[in-house]
């Protein structure tokens, strides 16, 4: 498994879990269809089960991805949208019924199906395809390393300071999640945070808790601007032209910061006093920016230490155990293996696949030595590798320097979307993309491998399609304006700042249990026809509420499933989803805490204008 591709796909199911045929599924959900389908020539079909599907269909995502019988979450939604639209059509007068009694079927396609406005009314086609270039975007980014060697710079300007270098490292991607998306950043921070708590022999429940905290991080302090979450891109869409970019720095952009204070704080509180002495890292460790580089280019696949090792287990055999144990203390893996006393033969293979063949020799001959106390003759060994290091990391930077500017297409047609909302939002992530590809265009296996790591990143994306289908038929069936009614009675009876709590805290729990970006969807739509300042208001509760939400279970958003993958398979492979609540409860009722007074604080100012 590759990167951040191998942490997008899900963790290998307990023996326990039973997945229920998707083919019978469909099967059913096709002739349950063609029923309610014609139920409905005859019936005029209420609001009311359309809303029921729809719910059901969500709710179904968190039972059916949770428990011991599952059903994949594509063929949930895709099913259960051929009864949703067999019902639609059968509910009388909406506004998609009136639209085709006047201009036809042609028509309806024409303005609907063959545009792109209409498409983004109906699945959020701009949206969507923004995150799609944004995903490969980042993609190729990540191949240059540049969160690596930002870590290892802060590493040598905090003088080896765990505590330091984290909190450093967790800021720049907190700041970086706002702008390239929390979900394409939380892959590489992940296994860079876990390199860093390796390096200091970190116990397994420290290094649980650092890849819990990269959820938070790149959900939580990523809400500062509108492109860091796929809720905000929504909401933004949703609400338009009311949620503008300064409405996000000027409501999300404080939360983001008191979320990273709490952060901090926690982050303190574990690895206060912890450092690493800079020069005892072995020489793969201390290069580990070029050197993944290097595992991209020559193999087309990048991965830790612990990944590789796992993934040979039957060249390791019987000392696996004791190998992945030396590397979580912190011994390079090299000389793991020799202190393991695995064969010279098997040594050099896994070397080579794990760096280069043509190192191999050099690497085994470091590691022997190192493992025998001869600093001297160990420092000597590594020189072919060093000289390949700093051979490979001119072509590594003069990469890096295209990505970076790639950031310039990106921004300029933000800004110009801004100025222009009929341009689409998806050609600044299109146009960043290819800029970085001309970067790495003579590096096939890199290329190779940044593409199926977006494919696959993506892929986590395609059930919420049906779900924005089915919430948007919901609205042309006039369902929101109930709940705007219901919002408008709130305000006036308990007061905005109440009403913008309960929004806040109902959003979090729904999005624990569901998918924040459903959540985002549906929630949006009943903030319609307030005034602005009662927008700005809510949708920042919303937003806080997402995100929050987003962290609390293992399903809540895509950042909590990549983690929680990430931990079954290379941290803890028993770890559970209880745990996993258990781990987080505590950093979100005080982040819950510090975002309710911000609510409020927010709420008392409304009262003053």
């Amino acid at each position: 498994m590759s990167d951040s591709a191998s942490a997008a796909e899900p963790a290998a199911p307990p023996p326990s879990t039973i997945y229920y045929p998707q083919r019978k599924f469909m099967l059913i959900s096709v002739v349950a269809a063609a029923i309610v389908f014609g139920i409905g020539r005859a019936v005029a079909m209420p609001v009311w089960l359309l809303a029921t599907e729809v719910f059901a269909t969500i709710l179904g995502l968190f039972l059916f991805g949770s428990f011991k019988y599952q059903l994949h979450k594509n063929a949930l939604t895709y099913g259960m949208l051929l009864i949703i639209v067999a019902t639609f059509c059968g509910i009388p007068k909406t506004d998609f019924h009136l639209e085709i009694s006047e201009h036809g079927w042609s028509g309806f396609l024409k303005h609907n199906i063959l545009s792109f406005h209409g498409l983004d009314d109906l699945i959020h086609a701009d949206t969507m395809l923004f995150i799609l270039g944004l995903t490969f975007f980042v993609a190729v980014v990540a191949q240059t390393r540049i969160l690596e060697q930002i870590t290892f710079f802060l590493f040598r300007k905090n003088k080896g300071s765990v505590l330091g270098t984290t909190l450093a490292v967790t800021g720049v991607v907190a700041v970086a999640s706002g702008i390239l998306d929390g979900v394409s950043m939380i892959g590489l921070t992940i296994r860079t945070l876990v390199i860093i708590m390796f390096l200091a022999a970190a116990p397994t429940s420290a290094v649980r808790y650092a890849v819990i905290v990269c959820t938070a991080v790149t959900t939580i302090c990523g809400v500062w601007l509108a492109y860091g979450e796929p809720p905000n891109l929504i909401m933004k869409a949703n609400l338009h032209p009311h949620l503008t970019n300064l409405f996000f720095i000027r409501y999300c952009a404080p939360a983001a910061v008191a979320s990273f204070a709490v952060v901090a704080w926690n982050l303190r509180k574990r690895l206060k006093g912890q450092r690493v002495d800079l020069s005892k890292l072995d020489v793969l460790d201390a290069n580990v920016d070029t050197v993944r580089f290097m595992q991209a280019v020559r193999h087309g696949e990048v991965l830790t230490p612990v990944e590789f090792v796992g993934a040979h287990v039957k060249e390791v055999g019987d000392h696996l155990k004791p190998v992945l144990e030396r590397i979580h203390k912190g011994e390079p893996m090299g000389e793991a293996l020799v202190d393991e006393g695995i064969a010279p033969e098997t040594r050099k293979m896994l070397l080579g696949k794990f760096v280069s063949e043509d190192l191999a020799d050099a690497l085994d001959d470091h590691y022997v030595k190192l493992s025998k106390g001869d600093l001297a003759g160990a420092d000597k060994a590594d020189n072919p590798v060093e000289e390949a290091i700093a051979k490979l990391r001119v072509r590594r930077l003069s990469a890096s320097k295209v990505a970076a500017l790639a950031l310039i297409p990106f921004v300029g047609c933000l800004i110009w979307h801004g100025i222009d909302h009929r341009v689409p939002l998806f050609l600044a992530s299109l146009a960043a993309f290819l800029v970085a590809m001309a970067g790495v265009r003579d590096l096939p296996k890199l290329r190779g491998l940044a593409i199926h790591e977006a494919r696959v990143e993506f892929a986590e994306y395609y059930f919420l399609f049906p779900l924005f289908l089915s919430i948007t038929l919901l609205t042309k069936a006039a369902f929101f304006e109930q709940l705007q009614h219901v919002v408008k009675a709130g305000i006036e009876t308990t007061g905005p700042a109440v009403v913008a709590l309960l929004q806040c805290y109902g959003c979090t729990f729904l999005s624990a249990i569901l998918d924040n970006n459903v959540v985002a969807d549906f929630a949006s739509r009943a903030l319609h026809n307030l005034p602005l300042s009662l927008i700005h208001l809510f949708s920042m509760a919303q937003i806080t509420g997402y995100a929050l939400g987003g962290c609390w279970t293992h399903i809540g958003c895509a950042q909590s499933v990549v983690a929680y993958a990430f931990i079954q398979r290379d941290v803890d492979a028993a770890y559970t989803p209880v745990q996993w609540i258990k781990d987080i409860t505590g950093l979100i009722l005080q982040t819950g805490a510090v975002l309710t007074v911000l609510i409020l604080a927010e709420g008392w100012l409304l009262s003053k204008l």
